[in-house]
């Protein structure tokens, strides 16, 4: 399986020097469709490759640094946009990890725009970012009801300009979702990285990048999101002998316990985390659960030119997905919306 491959290429970059052309089609092709091409570039930068590998690797390295430069940019974009508003910008997943010089940020792919606010500033900073030349992605009135009823962030928004996203959180999980993580805290943990940039705490940026994984995800991007566990937990794990305690009491504090623990069995299963095992004040090991299998067979899941194979599990985390972000009649309630303003006859 190419995503096997990946991971293996990941933990032991040396381990390519194996690879036949088909295996390298595979590696390429999982990468790509993983969003880890760039990630990988940077793990073998010191490999010797084939000569025909070398500008794809050389490619991924220049656009995941034009990526960082353009996503740097829009965050302090942002933070010009807000700044008379005197509110906490927060940077989120991959923006957090290149504003903050962090391992997880080298070579990571690099999307919207993620930033945390205080709930009770979200109109500001909505007309704040208007005024700035943000707008709307979402015109349809029931999505946008959803999104400010019911999710953890603004409507999604593009600049008109520049076309790059920005989604607003007030949280890190749907306000319909059963775990629920005290934003407050978050926020009034967050530490400065440069002027008017915050990112949230080493702990809490483990704890939000697990419940992004698996306690609200459908796995999509799932190598990408454990490789960022793994690296935030190689590099403060390093610094601190006491994090993994902080972490798990900082998922216990905002619900996330499960998820925390599921995300680091997974990352010292694939990964090779160097996870630390407790007797005390609190129990933990990190050896497979049976249920764990099924995660990573999801995780696993894509063939020798990097599609999705395993439909049938595929499906059935995408609607977990859904069923762990509302309660079950909501979620009936809304999926029969969707799909009857998807089948509209013509």
């Amino acid at each position: 399986m190419s995503a096997a491959l990946l991971v293996r290429a990941l933990r032991d970059p040396s381990s390519v020097t194996t690879l036949d052309a088909t295996g390298w089609n595979g590696l390429i092709a999982a990468a790509r469709a993983e969003r880890l091409i760039g990630t990988l570039a940077f793990r073998l930068a010191d490999i010797v490759v084939p000569p025909a590998v070398q500008p794809i690797l050389a490619d991924a390295r220049t656009d995941a640094a034009r990526e960082a430069r353009q996503a740097l940019w829009e965050a302090d974009r942002a933070v010009q946009a807000l700044r008379p508003l005197d509110v906490r910008v927060i940077l989120l997943k991959g923006t957090a990890y290149a504003a903050a010089g962090l391992r997880a940020g080298q070579g990571r792919f690099i999307g919207d725009l993620d930033i945390l606010v205080p709930r009770d500033r979200l109109a500001a900073v909505e007309q704040a970012l208007i005024a700035a030349g943000w707008e709307w992605v979402k015109e349809d009135a029931y999505d946008d009801a959803y999104y400010r009823q019911w999710m953890h962030e603004l409507p999604p928004m593009i600049h008109r300009t520049r076309d790059r996203m920005i989604d607003v959180h007030h949280t890190i999980l749907p306000l319909t979702a059963r775990p629920t993580p005290d934003a407050v805290a978050l926020i009034a943990n967050a530490q400065p990285i440069a002027d008017g940039l915050f990112v949230l705490g080493p702990e809490h940026m483990v704890c939000h990048s697990a419940a992004h994984m698996l306690a609200d995800g459908d796995l999509q991007g799932g190598l990408r999101n454990l490789w960022d566990i793994h690296c935030l937990c190689c590099e403060f794990g390093a610094q601190d002998d006491n994090f993994y305690l902080s972490v798990f009491e900082e998922a216990a504090f905002n619900g996330l316990t499960v998820a925390v623990w599921r995300a680091l069995r997974l990352a010292h299963h694939l990964y090779g985390t160097p996870v630390k095992a407790y007797r005390a004040p609190i129990a933990l090991d990190y050896r497979l659960k049976p249920l764990d299998r099924l995660f990573i067979a999801r995780l696993l899941a894509r063939d020798g030119w990097g599609r999705e194979t395993r439909k049938l599990l595929v499906f059935a985390f995408f609607l977990r997905s859904h069923w762990l972000r509302m309660p079950l009649l909501m979620l009936a309630r809304h999926l029969w919306t969707k799909w009857r303003k998807g089948h509209r006859p013509t």
